[in-house]
C-alpha cells in the first residue's frame, strides 16, 4: 500500500520516519520531494585499467562539492540527496525522478529502492541524455520518495555497505559475498 501524505506526516510527526530537513512543501499527495545535495563523484576513467570498469574491483571516483555543477551531454554522475532519510523496518520507498526533470533529459534513479530499515542519504545515479549540457544547482527538488508499507516489519532490515551514507557513495559491488569464491 502506498502511503499518503497524511500518513506521512502523522509517521514523520511521531518521529517513526525521519526525512531531515523537510521544507513546508515537500509532502506532496503520495509522496516527498527530495532536493539536490552539494556533493558529487564521477569515475575516474584515468584510474580504470585497460578502460574496462569490472565488478569485482573498487573503482577511484573524483570527489567533486559545489553548489552548482554542469553536466555534459551523455555523461553520468552520483550525487546524493539534501534529506537524510531513516525508515522503519516497516517501511520502504520507491525513488522516482520528478517528470520535469526527466522532460530535460536528465535520467535520475537510485536502482529504484530503498529497504526497509535503510538511514541515510539517497545516492542518486544521473545521467544526461540531452545533446546539450544541463547545470545542476543545489536546493532543487530532484526527486521524489514513494513510500510503501511492508505486511509486517522486515525479519532481516537493511544493514548494508551503504548504511549510514551522508554523501555519495561509489559502487561497493566488488564488496559482495558471491564474488568469494
Amino acid at each position: 500500500m502506498i502511503l499518503s501524505d497524511l500518513t506521512l506526516k502523522q509517521l514523520i510527526s511521531t518521529g517513526d520516519l525521519v526525512v531531515e530537513p523537510l521544507t513546508e512543501t515537500s509532502v506532496q499527495p503520495a509522496s516527498i520531494d527530495c532536493r539536490l545535495g552539494s556533493h558529487y563523484l564521477r569515475v575516474d576513467e584515468s584510474s580504470v585499467q585497460n578502460g574496462l570498469i569490472r565488478l569485482d574491483e573498487a573503482i577511484s571516483y573524483t570527489d567533486i562539492h559545489a553548489d552548482s555543477i554542469v553536466m555534459p551531454p551523455h555523461t553520468f554522475l552520483l550525487a546524493t540527496t539534501m534529506e537524510y532519510i531513516k525508515l522503519p523496518n516497516d517501511l520502504t520507498a520507491f525513488v522516482e525522478g520528478r517528470s520535469s526533470i526527466g522532460r530535460m533529459g536528465l535520467f535520475i534513479q537510485n536502482a529504484g529502492w530503498v529497504d526497509a530499515g535503510f538511514e541515510g542519504r539517497i545516492t542518486l545515479e544521473l545521467y544526461n541524455a540531452n545533446s546539450l549540457p544541463i547545470r545542476l544547482d543545489a536546493g532543487r527538488r530532484i526527486c521524489q520518495l514513494v513510500f510503501c508499507q511492508l505486511d509486517q516489519a522486515a525479519g532481516m532490515p537493511y544493514r548494508g555497505k551503504y548504511q549510514g551514507q551522508t554523501e555519495s557513495v561509489g559502487s561497493r559491488i566488488f564488496l559482495d559475498a558471491d564474488l568469494k569464491s
